[in-house]
């Protein structure tokens, strides 16, 4: 695809780029040191474990991307119903992910670490589903037949903000419960809605799921800046209504940011499913597909996206959040995925194709341009590696030079020009930070 690009613009691409400066930002927040004591302890309280009777087959919902630690935690939950007699399976619960495929959805699972041969417990991926009835406007409640059929179901989820939303449910155990556990024809059902009515739709479809199916606990996961594991907590399942607001909170005031709050382009190295539902995280780069308020992120004119994760499989949802990418990114997407994925959720934004150049220097070049009042040698530039990785960044010489005097960033090497191979890939990367 596009093998014949050749785009002239006025000056050529050699530029004049300014010079790139390592720099460290600063959060708050410390990770969680002892993740298996720690689980251990919660799932210990009162009336969480002593739920699970000898015997009982219990189903697991794993399903989110790029979690901290995933396979542990879930490796160590299993460990804990199996000392309680009980006898646990996996479910995936993550909607049409994985082109709303049984297989492609444990692929997608074998990824993170979480199969049958790492777990020694069976995974049960399909799409069948069981209508549990309706809610206002007609809306199906749907939940994933394994499940259903369990006599027990424990939700591991990370309680984050979401990427489309905000309100007091966001990403966590009850969009699990609602989109994740739907499978294909539940998540289709409630984004058919629209994410303006979410606020409304996770808790109250929520408290229908709960009080028809055998859901037990929720083992909720809140990670700092970093994306380590700063927090994991039991909560009984009659306690997700009040908790996961107050965990949403938390996790909210944790989460990493790019310092600088306006410049020229952002860069961002990789995007990816694995990195956030949204391929990069709305709530960093400021941009989003639903058009919906409350993202609150830096200001700038262009954003350049370079490649795209292993993991996403080809899925490269949030690229139409971009305004230059690369050939080498586009070449690796398959459309069936992430077509699938963005039909399902009613929004076909993330899915459009942005300008596409034959290498990160044209579209670095293209991004700069194009910027207003802006010169190629002056440019305030963010590099990042992507959304999740936000502890050490590269910003451009001019911009350094602004932001030098904040406390929250410091300059951990000496700056370095852009120097791209024959390719056209620019050498010096956050990732080598």
């Amino acid at each position: 695809m596009f093998e014949k690009l050749s785009v002239k613009i006025d000056g050529g691409y050699d530029c004049d780029f300014p010079e790139l400066v390592p720099v460290e930002q600063y959060f708050a927040g410390q990770a969680l040191a002892q993740i298996e004591k720690t689980i251990d302890e919660e799932l210990g309280k009162k009336g969480i474990l002593d739920q699970i009777k000898p015997g009982q087959r219990i189903a697991v919902a794993v399903g989110s991307r790029g979690i901290d630690n995933l396979r542990t935690i879930v490796r160590h939950v299993i460990e804990n119903i199996k000392r309680q007699g009980g006898y646990p399976f996996i479910v995936p619960a993550m909607g049409s992910h994985g082109g709303a495929d049984p297989e492609g959805q444990r692929e997608i699972l074998k990824a993170y670490g979480i199969s049958e041969d790492t777990m020694a417990v069976p995974v049960l991926s399909g799409m069948e589903v069981v209508e549990l009835g309706t809610f206002e406007a007609g809306v199906p409640v749907y939940i994933d037949k394994h499940a259903f059929e369990a006599d027990g179901i424990v939700i591991i989820n990370r309680v984050k903000a979401h990427t489309d939303f905000k309100a007091a449910f966001e990403s966590g155990l009850m969009k699990m419960l609602v989109i994740g556990l739907g499978n294909h024809r539940g998540a289709t059902a409630v984004h058919a809605m629209g994410f303006d009515r979410f606020h409304r739709l996770i808790p109250e479809i929520g408290k229908v799921i709960l009080a028809k199916a055998k859901v037990l606990f929720g083992v909720a996961i809140i990670e700092n800046a970093e994306n380590k594991t700063a927090r994991i907590e039991a909560v009984a399942a009659k306690d997700f209504a009040w908790r996961e607001p107050q965990l949403l909170l938390e996790a909210k005031n944790l989460m990493p940011r790019i310092i600088p709050r306006g410049f020229d382009v952002l860069v961002v190295e990789e995007i990816g499913k694995d990195i956030s539902g949204s391929g990069m995280d709305p709530n960093v780069v400021g941009r989003h597909g639903s058009g919906l308020p409350g993202f609150d992120g830096p200001s700038y004119q262009r954003l350049v996206v370079f490649d795209l994760t292993e993991k996403s499989h080809g899925n490269a949802c949030g690229i139409g959040m971009a305004d230059v990418t690369t050939r080498d990114l586009v070449n690796k997407i398959n459309f069936n995925d992430l077509y699938a994925n963005c039909i399902t959720a009613a929004n076909l934004n993330p899915a459009r194709i942005p300008v596409v150049m034959k290498s990160e220097q044209e579209a670095l070049a293209v991004a700069i341009k194009t910027c207003y009042r802006v010169t190629v040698p002056e440019a305030r530039i963010v590099f990042i590696k992507n959304t999740l990785s936000l502890k050490k960044i590269l910003v451009s010489q001019p911009l350094w030079e602004e932001i030098k005097t904040n406390p929250d960033v410091k300059q951990i090497g000496p700056s370095q020009p852009m120097i791209f191979d024959k390719a056209g890939r620019l050498l010096l990367r956050p990732s080598q930070l």
